[in-house]
């Protein structure tokens, strides 16, 4: 008989848990960037943003991305565009720019007050920020590449919003992963980035909603 109850105890809250996942309103997700995370020489399913969504889905996270990513963009041009492509009703922001700023030798300090703006303004909305930081490459030297990679450490702490070091971590430098120009991921080097992204995600989207792998 006890088993019998037993039985029925943890069938109930079974039964309510998925319930309460299937019922729950997704969390409005912007992923703000380039390149890099618009999906540049891939399907639209391969981009950064559909492959972390259907991933965050497979661990019973209901989310609900949206793709801004802009080739070529900057981190000015991020700030630029910022109402447009973060609408309303918007709860939390990956942001991924900089890449471009550092291809092109963007003074550090121009990069650091655009990233600083977009954080700002988003904070001020009362959206969520995780802030994906990126390297400098060592062509413009190492004077360039410490004062552009602090960029991202020292906003993430001035702002109090979660940092993900390195966005093409485990990719970056790996010809299997990229695309014939060395820069760009593959399909399979997406889903890397998604795989030691994902924690990090988690934890962000736990802080909002309560809900964990």
């Amino acid at each position: 008989m006890h088993i019998l109850v037993l039985g029925v105890v943890l069938m109930t809250a079974w039964t309510g848990f998925a319930e309460a996942q299937a019922d729950a309103t997704p969390i409005k997700m912007v992923v703000l960037g380039d390149s890099l995370s618009a999906g540049l020489g891939l399907s639209a399913t391969a981009a950064f943003p559909e492959r972390l969504e259907k991933t965050l889905e497979s661990k019973g996270i209901a989310v609900d991305i949206v793709n801004a990513g802009v080739s070529g963009d900057t981190s000015s041009g991020g700030r630029d565009r910022l109402d447009w492509s973060v609408p309303d009703g918007t709860r939390a922001v990956i942001l991924e720019l900089g890449a471009n700023d550092a291809l092109r030798g963007t003074d550090p300090a121009v990069t650091r007050s655009a990233l600083s703006d977009i954080l700002a303004r988003l904070k001020g909305r009362g959206i969520a920020v995780l802030l994906c930081g990126m390297i400098a490459p060592p062509n413009y030297g190492s004077d360039y590449s410490a004062r552009f990679n602090a960029i991202y450490p020292d906003l993430a702490k001035s702002f109090g919003v979660p940092l993900y070091p390195f966005f093409l971590e485990g990719v970056a430098g790996d010809a299997k992963l990229n695309q014939a120009d060395g820069m760009h991921p593959t399909a399979e080097g997406v889903d890397v980035i998604v795989k030691n992204i994902l924690p990090t995600v988690q934890a962000f989207l736990g802080t909002l909603s309560g809900q964990r792998s």
